[in-house]
Order: structure tokens, then sequence, then C-alpha cells
């Protein structure tokens, strides 16, 4: 792809502007994700009475609508961005009123909203549209005296956490918690109540250990895995041991034949096995470059509302990556969320790349004054 310096089209300037290094980094991990789709999800399929290229095929589907996604948001400026956030948190919120109504109940949870081929997860796309929102909000409350921010903020994500414990989905209310209160840390809190927030979430977990069973059974497990089933565990530690440093080769890993959630929320364990710990570190290294570029490109940021969208978005890949790997090296307690481009799950893939191309629009090189929110 070419362009003249004086082009002055939409592409051009998406050219000229875009992070190209981190935009290669996310391309990598989409191809890196494919592979490991084509990898895990055959055996899965054929385990569950499906044709063995099901998973493939659908995540296939859905990967080109994704990249649309990320590079057509990528384009959009910073007032473009913000009223898509606005407008995808109406909607997402709606759905996920919706699904305590209509919502298909698995494994004790009302999460998912089924629709002809196809299920929603509607949280999924809460995530960063609540990041750019809250971003939005605690710019305003310090650029505008008197514009209660803060205080819509809070109520904003006051109302996403408890649909989201009434779901309930613990592992998204850590993440959307984790990254709204980093946003809001940067935006200019106070010491006092850094410290005051970090007891009541202290408090708040122990909380969360007590009122949810299915919590405090991860935790239990996690902590003496003879207190009960470990079967997913012990079978992904098992395709580490198995895939040394170079691995078993493509096509040749046999954990995925027992492991339920293979193209899934343990698929690092099948990169583990058949590809070994050099693909593995690849691959922590793609997510560690995205954060890290992302971070780089928010610090030279003069908008504080692109710093905080910008910050907040590559916290929340961060840690949702890090929450994926982690379980699935008994490093946490066990929590089915997906890797960020490379698990099986459309309404993930969306919403990663809906994310990400929010990240790649407001951290594109701008000239001039900060834009007036």
């Amino acid at each position: 792809m070419s362009f003249a310096r004086a082009d002055n089209s939409v592409m051009a300037r998406w050219w000229w502007t875009v992070d190209k290094w981190m935009l290669v980094s996310l391309g990598l991990l989409i191809g890196v994700g494919a592979v490991l789709i084509m990898a895990a999800s055959p055996a899965v399929a054929s385990r569950v009475g499906l044709d063995s290229f099901y998973f493939v095929r659908k995540q296939l589907q859905i990967l080109p609508l994704a990249m649309i996604v990320m590079l057509g948001v990528s384009m959009l400026e910073p007032r473009q961005v913000r009223a898509l956030a606005l407008l995808g948190l109406m909607v997402a919120g709606g759905l996920l009123c919706l699904t305590f109504v209509i919502g298909t109940e698995i494994k004790g949870a009302k999460r998912w909203i089924s629709l002809p081929g196809m299920s929603i997860q509607p949280s999924e796309f809460m995530k960063p549209t609540l990041a750019i929102v809250s971003a939005w909000l605690f710019a305003l409350a310090r650029k505008k005296e008197g514009f209660p921010g803060d205080a819509i903020a809070i109520l904003l994500y006051g109302a996403t956490l408890a649909l989201l414990l009434m779901q309930p989905d613990i592992g998204m209310a850590f993440v959307v918690s984790v990254v709204w209160f980093s946003q809001y840390f940067l935006a200019g809190l106070r010491v006092l109540w850094v410290v005051a927030l970090g007891g009541l979430g202290g408090g708040a977990a122990v909380l969360l250990y007590f009122t949810f069973p299915h919590f405090h059974s991860r935790v239990d497990r996690f902590l003496d895995p003879a207190s009960g089933d470990t079967y997913q565990i012990n079978t992904a530690m098992e395709a580490f041991m198995n895939g040394g440093l170079l691995g078993r080769g493509p096509g040749e890993g046999t954990v995925k034949s027992g492991l339920p959630d293979a193209h899934s929320d343990f698929i690092f364990a099948v990169a583990a096995e058949e590809f070994g710990l050099i693909l593995c570190l690849l691959i922590v290294a793609l997510y560690a470059f995205v954060v890290l570029r992302g971070f780089s490109r928010a610090l030279q940021e003069t908008d504080l509302f692109s710093l905080l969208a910008v910050s907040g978005l590559c916290v929340q890949f961060g840690v949702q990556a890090l929450v994926n790997m982690g379980s699935t090296l008994h490093l946490i307690p066990t929590k089915g969320m997906t890797l960020p481009f490379v698990s099986y799950g459309g309404s993930s893939l969306l919403a990663v790349a809906l994310g990400m191309g929010f990240v790649l629009a407001l951290s594109r090189k701008r000239f001039g004054a900060g834009e007036t929110l």
C-alpha cells in the first residue's frame, strides 16, 4: 500500500498517521489465532458430535468482519469514536438487561442471547464502550468546571457492575473494574481515595467469595486442588509438559481430545503442546508489545480523553490476556475468559476488534492543539 504525502483522502490520511507497528502486531496475533483454532477445534467438534471443521468455519466467517470492524473504526476521528462508543454502550446495556428475560443459561449463568446461527454475549461489548465513555466523562469533568462527569461515570460503572454480578460474571466484572479504576487513577484520583477503594475492593472480593458458590469453589480448588474437580487444569498442565521447548508438531497434540474448552478458554495449552514454549513466549511478547506500545502512544497525547481511553483499553487487552494465560497455567483460579484474537468466540472476537480499533483511531498522529471536547 502506497500513498503520496499530498494525498488528502481518508485512506491516505489513515495510512500516514496509524501506528503500523501495532497494526502488524495485531495482525500476527490474528494469524496465530487462526492457526490455533484450526489445530484445537476439530477434536472438540468431533467430541460433541459436530462436523470436525464446524468451529473453524464459524470463526473464519466472523474473522473478516472483525478485521473490517477494527480497520474501519481505526479511521474514525475522536468525536466519531465517542459517538460510536456511546451508541454501543446504550445498545450493549439494553441487550445485557435482555439476557435476564430471554437469555440462554449456560453453566448456571445467563450471559448469552441466542440468535439464528449465532449467540451474542452483550457484556463483551460493554467493556470497550464503557472504557471510552468513562474516559470522556473523566476528561469533561476536568475541562468543564461544574460538569458532574465523575458522578455520571460512577453511576455507569455501578450499574454495569450490578448487571454483571447478577448474571453472574465475576471475571468480566473484575476486568471492567480494573480498567475503570485505572482510568480514574490516571484522571487524578487522590491517593487517599486510591487506598480507600483498594480496601473496598478487597472487602468486595471476600464478600463475593461467600456469596457466589461457583466463585467459592474455584478459589478453594485453586488453593487446595484436593478439594474438588481439577481435571481441566491438570490436563492443561500436562499439555505444557508434553510440549516442551519445540512442541510435538501441528496436529500431533493429544490433550485437546479430552480438554472440554481446548478451543476457547484453554487454547493456550494447545499452543504449548503442539508448538512448544517458543510459540507461547512469542504470544506473550506480542501481547506485551501491543500493551506497551499503546501506553507509549498514550503518553505522547496532549488530549486527556485520548490518554485515558487508550490507556484503559490497553489495560483491558492486557488484563484479559493475563487472566486467560494465568488460569491455564494455574497461577490464578480458573476463569472462563477468552484469549484476545486467539480463542474461539464470535462476540469476543468482534468486541476485541472494536476495542483495538478504538486504540488505533485514538493513537494516530495528530498535529496541533488538543481537540476540544
